[in-house]
């Protein structure tokens, strides 16, 4: 090969060879699945992990005063199971235990939840990190998946099992001594890397150490420890859990997934619909790796399905506040229901829609929400409709309407919507940037009202009878030009008709109305009001606006900021 077909040569890149090293995971065998044809009808048991899960996983793990600030908001968001950390693991976390017990302020309905590996010393350390606690969920694990059994712990499944069990006798033993009163969770780690034999044989076997009852279920949590497959699979392994687990009555099934393929929330509701009765994770999803499930995004999911979530979102800014100051992170702009941009739509079709849809929900008095491009109302997680649209260059004329009526109380004629929406693109197309509402209104009010810099200027009018024509009336009125006052005269049917007639001559230009709006911007009898005037001139259309207490005077003023943009237009084209 000679160097000129030499440097041709087409590279491949490694993508399709090192795809060969990955294998399929494998489907589950359940052919009757009963899942796909459930719906979520009510809320699942919530647990939040934010203070375990969520902090091992932080760069700077929480201090003592962040912790406590996370913890009062997830009591106030109404959490009833609460994972407070590790407490064997570190005296940091063992101390946060003792002051959630002894000062945390827990109500009775809330249970505390504590991690703790199978091991003895650690059981004993967890137990004393507990003393006093009302109703408490000891949390236990093992590493049960085939991979770790081979590469971590070079144990078989009878040995795994082992480990299970002699943990479970452990703990109810302890527990009985303490005088009861505890409540018990255990976790076959990595359930999704584990078969499923192997994961019911385990759990089978904690089940009947711990012989739950009506009153004291067994919390048996299945966690995707790392999301390894398609969701419809998560649900076929739940689903089969649940088909095949022992003393069913008196356990609860417990999800408790991961985001490693960013499916953990279709994962979780799929779970749910195939039986699952409760949901560990995080408040916007912080964890290991790509992070637990986000339990405020599954909340809201079902919010928008009619289904009482049971956790109180509704003011997602405070709640956004704490997670990120417990969390010393920061939540990304188009994070589900929280982010910045989330109620914000930037096209112009979908400003329209909006715009439309606002309206439209006003009109109906339904009660049932329906906006287009809004699965939710923003009010009801505590934000307002102030930000839903903002304006570039990809905005459209309703989307600028939307902002001055909303903001300003400005009604803008569909024409002059159109007209307006040219100058503001224009605007953001040389600056290239978003203008906010204000410097909207600004443009409005320094374009159609004030003018600065205008040849003509309104300064006042007088009407009386035309003596000559009956029904028709003659109006006197003061402009200025370029400074200079100019009294000016015309007939018509009105003020409007017969100072058109008036400034057509002494412009010396054919203007008429073409259309003509108003309305008033504030209430009581103060109340300034805005006219519109459509003004047709020989090339073309132009539109003026004017505000004033006095409906008269504004329209007269809507009349000379039209002639202004003509006299404008004019010496633009000269």
């Amino acid at each position: 090969m000679n160097d000129a077909s030499a440097a041709h040569t087409i590279v491949k890149h490694g993508m399709p060879d090192a795809a060969a090293k990955y294998r399929p995971y494998p489907q589950v065998n359940i052919p009757d699945r009963t899942w796909p044809s459930k719906t979520i009808t009510k809320a699942p048991i919530w647990c939040s992990v934010d203070l375990r899960d969520g902090n091992q996983s932080l760069v700077n793990p929480m201090g003592h005063d962040r912790k406590a600030r996370m913890f009062q908001l997830l009591l106030d968001m109404g959490f009833k199971e609460i994972e407070i950390g590790f407490p064997s693991a570190s005296q940091t976390d063992f101390d946060f235990a003792r002051w959630c017990v002894e000062q945390g302020n827990v109500p009775d309905d809330v249970s505390l939840q504590v991690l703790v590996q199978c091991r003895p010393e650690l059981i004993t350390r967890t137990f004393e990190a507990l003393e006093g606690a009302t109703r408490p969920i000891i949390h236990f694990y093992n590493s049960t998946s085939e991979l770790q059994r081979r590469v971590v712990f070079g144990k078989d499944v009878g040995g795994i099992k082992q480990i299970a069990v002699d943990a479970a006798k452990m703990i109810t033993d302890m527990a009985a001594k303490a005088g009861g009163g505890y409540r018990f969770q255990y976790s076959p780690e990595s359930f999704t890397g584990t078969e499923l034999e192997v994961a019911l044989e385990i759990s089978n076997a904690v089940i009947e150490i711990i012989k739950p009852t009506p009153d004291n279920k067994l919390i048996l949590n299945l966690p995707s420890t790392v999301e390894m497959s398609t969701p419809n699979i998560y649900a076929d392994m739940i689903e089969w859990m649940s088909r095949n687990i022992d003393n069913r009555e008196n356990v609860l099934i417990s999800l408790h997934p991961h985001n490693d393929r960013g499916t953990g929330i279709a994962a979780t509701e799929l779970g749910l619909m195939a039986g699952a009765d409760r949901v560990e994770g995080t408040l916007f999803g912080n964890g290991e790796r790509t992070g637990n499930v986000d339990v405020v995004t599954l909340a809201l999911n079902m919010f928008t399905q009619g289904v009482d979530p049971e956790l109180d979102c509704s003011d997602i800014e405070r709640i956004k506040a704490v997670y990120e100051y417990s969390n010393e992170m920061t939540i990304p702009e188009r994070h589900p229901y929280v982010g910045e941009l989330v109620y914000t739509a930037f096209s112009g079709s979908h400003q329209d829609a909006i715009n439309k849809g606002m309206k439209a929900i006003k009109q109906s008095n339904t009660g049932v929400w329906e906006v287009p491009y809004l699965p939710i109302d923003p009010q009801d997680v505590g934000r307002t409709y102030e930000a839903i649209i903002r304006i570039n260059s990809q905005s459209g004329k309703g989307g600028i309407a939307y902002i001055l009526q909303q903001d300003y109380g400005i009604n803008l004629p569909r024409n002059l919507q159109v007209e307006f929406r040219e100058d503001i693109q224009r605007i953001t197309d040389e600056e290239g940037v978003e203008l906010p509402s204000k410097r909207i209104h600004e443009r409005f009010i320094q374009r159609y009202v004030e003018q600065p810099g205008a040849r003509l200027k309104f300064v006042d009018h007088h009407t009386y009878p035309d003596t000559a024509q009956k029904g028709r009336r003659i109006v006197a009125a003061e402009i200025t030009d370029n400074g200079e006052l100019k009294r000016i005269e015309g007939q018509g049917t009105g003020p409007i008709d017969g100072f058109i007639n008036a400034l057509s001559t002494y412009l010396g230009i054919d203007l008429s109305v073409a259309d003509y709006s108003e309305h008033s911007l504030q209430h009581g009898s103060n109340a300034s009001a805005i006219a519109y005037v459509e003004m047709v001139h020989p090339g073309g259309k132009l539109f003026g606006a004017g505000i004033n207490t006095n409906i008269v005077t504004a329209s007269l003023e809507a009349i000379v900021s039209a002639a202004n943009r003509v006299l404008e237009e004019r010496a633009a084209k000269a």
